[in-house]
């Protein structure tokens, strides 16, 4: 008798469980939405087509604020920074040697060096007139997207890569010839990628060269181990060495955060 009145204790539990289940069910799919009114953010069920809208703006505009870094680095001088840091710890091929977050912290350092003045032309002529009320928010958004891509523009031309300012004209059906003078006319969805394409070809260009004197290095230490017969030690052992003294005895790092500057400033 005990034995089956466990087993309806356990029945009987059980399907209040699964009641209580059912029921917290259906209260989740009827859980109100939240929605976005004048008075704030409401947490209950909304019939208002207005509330439902702004709701939906509400979610675009979060998932814009999460990807806004990424997209303003990619407007700024860190591509080609961190590009060039990454060709040069895999020609010194010292593995994770500077780590990652040293290689990103200096590209980080060296992009607010370079981008100082944008960046002050935009605080007088956007953020300032914005914060005292001289401007609206849209004028203020249009005043600092106008300097970055004229800067952006202008780099550009500096890397003489005007054919892909050009390509992506073509492809949005523009035309007319452009000048740094006119990069206002242009919009961000050209000049963005036209930047980010010339920002990966300089910093391309800037690793062949890194690559070169690191390569003669293996080369002669690879040659010099097969005269002598020693096949079985690794030429990166021995060349490695060679190639941190090398980059010692140039001033490697300051020899090219000084270029990469330069090559901003031109």
């Amino acid at each position: 008798m005990n034995k089956k009145s466990k087993i309806k204790k356990f029945i009987f539990i059980t399907c209040i469980l699964v009641v209580v289940f059912c029921l917290m069910g259906g209260q989740a799919m009827a859980e109100p939405s939240i929605s976005v009114t004048q008075d704030g953010i409401n947490i209950g069920a909304s019939q208002n087509p207005k509330d439902v809208s702004s709701s939906i703006q509400l979610l675009l505009m979060l998932t814009v604020l999460a990807v806004a870094p990424s997209i303003l680095i990619m407007m700024t001088g860190f591509t080609r920074i961190i590009v060039i840091l990454s060709f040069l710890r895999n020609a010194l091929g010292t593995q994770q040697m500077p780590p990652n977050q040293v290689i990103i912290g200096l590209a980080l350092f060296i992009t607010f060096f370079v981008m100082t003045p944008v960046l002050a032309d935009i605080n007088d002529n956007a953020f300032q007139p914005y914060s005292k009320g001289e401007i609206t928010s849209q004028q203020a958004i249009e005043k600092g997207s106008d300097t970055i891509k004229t800067w952006m523009v202008k780099q550009i031309f500096s890397n003489k890569r005007e054919k892909d300012l050009e390509l992506f004209m073509t492809l949005s059906g523009q035309k007319d010839p452009i000048k740094v003078q006119d990069a206002s006319k242009l919009s961000l969805t050209i000049v963005a990628p036209a930047f980010l394409i010339s920002e990966l070809m300089v910093a391309f260009k800037f690793g062949f060269l890194i690559f070169l004197p690191f390569l003669i290095i293996d080369i002669v230490v690879s040659s010099t181990l097969m005269s002598m017969g020693m096949m079985m030690l690794p030429p990166t052992m021995i060349s490695l060495p060679f190639k941190i003294l090398l980059f010692i005895l140039v001033d490697g790092w300051s020899m090219l955060t000084q270029s990469i500057v330069v090559s901003f400033a031109r």
